[in-house]
C-alpha cells in the first residue's frame, strides 16, 4: 500500500511540498485559492511584423492570422493600426496581450484629445512609453507577451523603432520580428543596399515579397495581410486584406 514520504525534518515539508512557514500567509500556497498565478504559455498568437522606412514614411505588413497553439483559428485579427495622424503600429505575439495594450494606448490617445492643447503623441514618445510598459509587467514575472513596432513621422523625419516583451527597444531602418527576423531581414537589408531611397511604390512590392517568402516558409501565416503605411504627404494609410497569390507547384516531392 502507497505510503507518503516522511517529513524532510521535524516538522518540515514532506517531497515535493511546500513548507509551512509560521505566521505568514504562504501556508499550503500550492492548493490555495488565494495564491498569485501568471500565464507563461500565450494562448492565440499572431506572427511576425515586417517593417521598413521609405524615402518619405514608413511601411509596416502583417498577416491576419490568430493561431490557436498551432491551429489557425482565427483568420480576421488585424495587427497593424493607426494611432493617430503621426503614428501607425504593428504587433506580433499573444493576441490578447495585444488588445490589452491597445486599450491603453486608445485611453492614452483620449486622455491626450481631452486636454484639447493641440499637442499631438509623437512616435518617439509612445515607442518610449512602451519600453517602460511592457519592461515593468517583465519586471512583475508576467508579461505582455508581444513585440510591437512603432512607426510615424517626427519632426519631418520618418521614425521606426521596435520593443519586445522584455522592455528591448532599438529603432533601425528595417525591423521584421517573429520568424521574419531570420527569414525576411536578408532579402530586405539586401534590397535597401542596391536602393537605399527606396520609393512608397517599390516599398509596397518588397512588402508583398516578404509576406509572400513568410507564407511558404511560416507555419503560422496566412496568405491575407493588411499594410500600414505613414508620411507627410498622404498621411496614414491601410490597405487590406491583400492575398498572397499562392503557387505550389515548387512542392514537387507532393503527388
Amino acid at each position: 500500500m502507497f505510503q507518503e514520504a516522511p517529513p524532510l525534518w521535524q516538522n518540515g515539508p514532506a517531497p515535493g511540498s511546500f513548507y509551512n512557514f509560521p505566521n505568514t500567509t504562504f501556508n499550503n500556497l500550492a492548493n490555495s485559492s488565494d495564491a498569485i498565478k501568471h500565464s507563461q504559455s500565450p494562448v492565440t498568437t499572431a506572427t511576425s511584423i515586417v517593417a521598413l522606412v521609405y524615402d518619405k514614411g514608413v511601411i509596416i505588413a502583417g498577416d491576419l492570422l490568430g493561431s490557436y497553439g498551432s491551429l489557425a483559428r482565427y483568420r480576421n485579427c488585424p495587427r497593424v493600426m493607426q494611432i493617430n495622424s503621426n503614428i501607425i503600429l504593428g504587433a506580433g505575439g499573444d493576441y490578447g496581450d495585444f488588445q490589452y495594450v491597445k486599450a491603453l494606448i486608445d485611453q492614452k490617445i483620449i486622455n491626450e484629445e481631452c486636454l484639447d492643447d493641440g499637442v499631438k503623441l509623437k512616435p518617439k514618445s509612445l515607442y518610449c512609453w512602451l519600453t517602460r510598459i511592457l519592461y515593468n509587467r517583465r519586471s512583475k514575472f508576467d508579461p505582455f507577451w508581444n513585440n510591437f513596432v512603432v512607426g510615424g513621422i517626427q519632426d519631418g523625419t520618418p521614425f521606426l523603432g521596435t520593443v519586445d516583451k522584455l522592455g528591448t527597444a532599438y529603432e533601425d531602418k528595417i525591423i521584421c520580428t517573429g520568424y521574419g527576423a531570420h527569414i525576411v531581414t536578408p532579402m530586405l537589408r539586401a534590397a535597401m543596399d542596391k536602393n537605399p531611397n527606396i520609393k512608397k511604390d517599390e516599398a509596397k512590392a518588397l512588402m508583398h515579397k516578404a509576406l509572400e517568402i513568410l507564407f511558404y516558409r511560416d507555419a503560422r501565416s496566412y496568405p491575407k495581410y493588411q499594410v500600414a503605411t505613414i508620411d507627410e504627404i498622404e498621411g496614414v494609410q491601410i490597405d487590406g486584406p491583400i492575398d498572397v497569390a499562392q503557387n505550389w507547384q515548387l512542392a514537387n516531392l507532393i503527388h
